[in-house]
């Protein structure tokens, strides 16, 4: 009787003091997805190439699910700048899970977002892209160094082309 009064009063106790013990239901620990090494070394090859055959001297960069870089290959040629832009602009894409196109266009000045361009690390330019595996943010693809965001675009998108049969199957 007089556990069965104390296992009472300790349960109005925790739920009076906003203590609860965790549901038998709730999970405690998060399970992800992110790409591989082996994912992103053949995603940014297949953007080089894609970017050399068009002509472009580029760097490219693959990061994993938390914006942290797996991948860089740049082209002997590309310009020094081209190494950590791409890094950024794959960053980008991730943290904000959009294509840094899109995320270009919805903060110029004038708009309501603009002031995301000052957060430290953004780069808002075409040229970075998210990579999604079954619906979930995987990773991100940057490109820097072809002549517009566009043009970056294409080969970050050859890229992702080149693994997305394998991750989606995964």
């Amino acid at each position: 009787m007089r556990a069965i009064g104390f296992v009472l009063a300790a349960a109005a106790c925790a739920a009076i003091c906003g203590i609860a013990p965790p549901a038998a239901a709730q999970k405690m620990l998060g399970s992800y997805s992110s790409l591989s090494s082996v994912a992103a070394q053949q995603a940014a090859q297949a953007a080089l190439a894609r970017c050399q055959k068009d002509g472009y001297t580029v760097a490219v960069a693959v990061v994993d699910r938390g914006g942290l870089p797996l991948v860089m290959l740049r082209d002997p040629l590309a310009g020094a700048h081209t190494p950590q832009t791409a890094t950024g602009k794959a960053a980008t894409a991730v943290s904000f899970r959009t294509d840094t196109t899109e995320l270009a266009a919805t903060t110029q000045a004038g708009k309501a977002s603009s002031g995301i361009r000052q957060l430290p690390n953004v780069v808002a330019v075409g040229g970075g892209l998210v990579v999604r595996a079954k619906g979930s943010v995987v990773g991100g693809i940057g490109v820097s160094g072809a002549p517009g965001g566009d043009a970056d675009d294409v080969c970050a998108k050859a890229g992702i082309a080149a693994i997305n049969d394998a991750i989606e199957l995964e």
